[in-house]
């Protein structure tokens, strides 16, 4: 069984080509069930990341080599978002095995997002997770990939000071609105949304008091729930062109496929507004907000590449940090290769079971005739011994006769090592 990640993310692609390959969470399972029905020859394990900042997937293959499907995995991808496969791999990584799985552990530990060491992609990994194994696709190897890669996170998360040195995109919308406006407190907000992200912006503006908060939801309900915590309103998401022009400050992270805040709703905002200046932040993959509305005097527009430059930070202490978090990331790295190598070897060993079994299933169908006709039991057991032991030994006492030279004696020796062990222990410790 081998392991590989295909995948575009913040660093190789652009937010346009990020949002035409996004997947929504109800989406995870029809995309993950059509990859498997184009790689039916092996029907691989599989799961599928997806979120603002990256979409990979994850697929472990058996028994074709993992080369051999990464062009169809590719040409597959590329189809769900209406591109070449060619334009794809210009803006995308495919590692294997042990590459893939460091990657899976650096991107569990926050060492892989546009802010380092942000928590929020653990949680998004686990929920892909959780997807893959509803949706039937999650087998063994992609489970220990994945729950190593959550351990590994753990522990670079309460071992290292990752965690210290993220400055998350919620923080980074707050600072940019506060350089905009003299006084957050006399601002109104409005969060379009209900989800993961949303919530966290609106934990942050709400530390700074705005003067109100509102929040559009499509489900006016979970929309309530939420600004409810937050002592706000909640509006239904069809009456927000409407209403758009009474906010200063505008931040939307919703799943949509299409932008749902046009050019025209806030050009007639802003002149409802008389010009007041608008604060936008668009932090969904894809678009909630027409990129167009970028260009319009008075509104300041930021996506989620945009406030990359916020959230980097340096110096010595965070360097230190991140080769602490990759010293733990190698040794899990090293701990999953060994363990998919002696996943390599199961197939063999399920068969010597069973070969075993079906030697002594045999042998002992021969005793029990023996018994009923009345033989000595002592007798019985004698060659039941060395039945089993002659089938055991019958191949590879033919193969030593068959074989010359320093083919004989490799054989002789790897034959020493597996029948001979306690013998070959005691002349080891006698020769010391």
């Amino acid at each position: 069984m081998s392991v590989f990640a295909l995948g575009l993310n913040h660093t190789t692609a652009p937010l346009d080509l990020r949002g035409r390959l996004a997947f929504a969470p109800d989406q995870l399972a029809p995309a993950l069930h059509g990859l498997r029905g184009r790689l039916q020859r092996s029907v691989p394990e599989a799961a599928l990341v997806s979120t603002c900042n990256r979409t990979e997937l994850y697929v472990a293959a058996g028994p074709s080599p993992a080369h051999e499907l990464v062009r169809p995995t590719i040409d597959w991808l590329a189809e769900q978002g209406g591109i070449s496969g060619g334009q794809l791999l210009s803006h995308s990584y495919v590692m294997e095995d042990q590459a893939a799985a460091r990657h899976a552990f650096r991107v569990a530990s926050g060492l892989d997002s546009m802010v380092l060491g942000e928590p929020q992609i653990l949680g998004q990994m686990k929920q892909a997770v959780r997807l893959a194994d509803e949706a039937g696709t999650l087998g063994t190897t992609l489970h220990q990939l994945f729950q190593r890669s959550f351990a590994v996170a753990k522990e670079v998360r309460t071992s290292t000071e990752i965690g210290s040195h993220s400055v998350s995109m919620a923080a980074a919308a707050v600072r940019l609105a506060s350089q905009l406006f003299e006084d957050l407190h006399q601002i109104k907000v409005l969060f379009v949304g209900a989800g993961e992200m949303i919530e966290l912006v609106a934990t942050h503006f709400e530390a700074r008091a705005p003067k109100s908060i509102a929040l559009a939801n499509r489900t006016l309900e979970r929309g309530e729930r939420l600004a409810s915590r937050f002592g706000g309103e909640a509006m239904r998401l069809s009456d927000m062109p409407d209403r758009l022009h009474e906010f200063d400050a505008v931040i939307s992270c919703t799943a949509s496929s299409l932008p749902i805040i046009g050019l025209g709703a806030v050009e007639r905002a802003l002149k409802a507004r008389r010009r007041r200046p608008m604060f936008m932040v668009d932090l969904a993959v894809p678009r909630d907000i027409e990129p167009e509305v970028a260009q319009v005097s008075d509104v300041y527009l930021y996506t989620v590449d945009d406030l990359s430059a916020l959230v980097q930070t340096a110096g010595e202490k965070r360097q230190a940090a991140v080769e602490q978090a990759e010293a733990i990331i190698d040794a899990g790295v090293q701990s999953f290769t060994h363990w998919l190598d002696q996943r390599a070897a199961v197939p063999l060993i399920q068969a010597l079971n069973r070969q075993a079994d079906d030697w002594g299933a045999v042998e002992l169908a021969r005793a029990r005739k023996s018994l009923a006709r009345g033989e000595p039991p002592e007798k019985v057991l004698e060659a039941l011994a060395r039945g089993i032991t002659h089938k055991m030994l019958h191949g590879t006492m033919a193969e030593l006769h068959a074989a010359e030279g320093d083919e004989r004696q490799h054989l002789a020796d790897t034959v020493s090592r597996l029948f001979l062990r306690q013998n070959a222990r005691h002349h080891g410790e006698g020769g010391r």
